[in-house]
């Protein structure tokens, strides 16, 4: 089978058998993990195309999984947790996760996540042939051809997450982008929590792009509205 394969890491029975099931309804192919060293395992072995990872897990953190899988795959990773403070939240993202559900979540957030995770794997994998191949603002350099980002000749580690956010930002530098029209950009809907997702997006990217996050170059927050790229002369 060609079909993508989503590898299930979930210890808890009733939550894991609640996912499979779901992933059955819409003809996904899928493996399971019960702990984080058969998550591993399989990911090293099966190759799978996303991954959906508890971070309560009997044998270790989800995010020292998230840690190890990120030594050698970009593949996404979907944390699905019952930790809903930010400080998780961040502590997730920061080690390379690409977006975060909280617990309990209904199917349809899990399958449209999905969907739109597939969605942004097919779309890296068949770039748009109009989109330039490169974007220059500033120290901030964008090569649209291999994916990789660089600031003052310095190459950037981006989630797939957040290297799609400074792209939609750079392909309308200048202009000031709402939230709405951000999270359907990024996650194909427009669910209440993914605001507060993009904050937590936003706030790891300027981590990175940004010499002094408290004074930005490069995004300017619109305060209740939104977000915008500033053209660096």
């Amino acid at each position: 089978m060609n079909d993508p394969v989503i590898l299930v890491v979930e210890d808890d029975s009733a939550v894991r058998n609640m996912i499979a099931a779901a992933l059955e309804t819409q003809s996904y192919a899928y493996c399971l993990a019960e702990t984080g060293g058969k998550a591993i395992e399989k990911a090293a072995s099966q190759k799978p195309a996303i991954m959906l990872l508890d971070l309560g897990l009997p044998d270790m953190d989800g995010s020292e999984v998230i840690t190890h899988v990120r030594g050698w795959s970009g593949m996404p990773i979907i944390v699905i947790s019952a930790r809903n403070e930010d400080s998780e939240k961040v502590r997730a993202l920061d080690a390379g996760a690409d977006d975060y559900l909280t617990k309990p979540f209904s199917v349809d957030e899990l399958l449209a996540r999905l969907r739109s995770t597939l969605r942004r794997l097919q779309y890296m994998k068949t770039a748009d042939a109009e989109d330039e191949r490169r974007f220059q603002n500033g120290g901030l350099l964008i090569d649209y051809d291999s994916g990789c980002v660089y600031l003052d000749d310095r190459e950037l580690h981006l989630t797939p997450i957040e290297y799609k956010l400074l792209c939609l930002l750079a392909k309308n530098v200048g202009k000031v982008l709402a939230h709405t029209y951000i999270t359907r950009e990024i996650w194909g809907t427009a669910w209440d929590n993914d605001v507060a997702s993009l904050r937590v997006f936003m706030a790891t990217l300027r981590k990175k792009i940004e010499t002094d996050t408290t004074n930005p170059r490069y995004i300017q927050t619109h305060v209740g509205v939104g977000y915008r790229m500033l053209r660096i002369e």
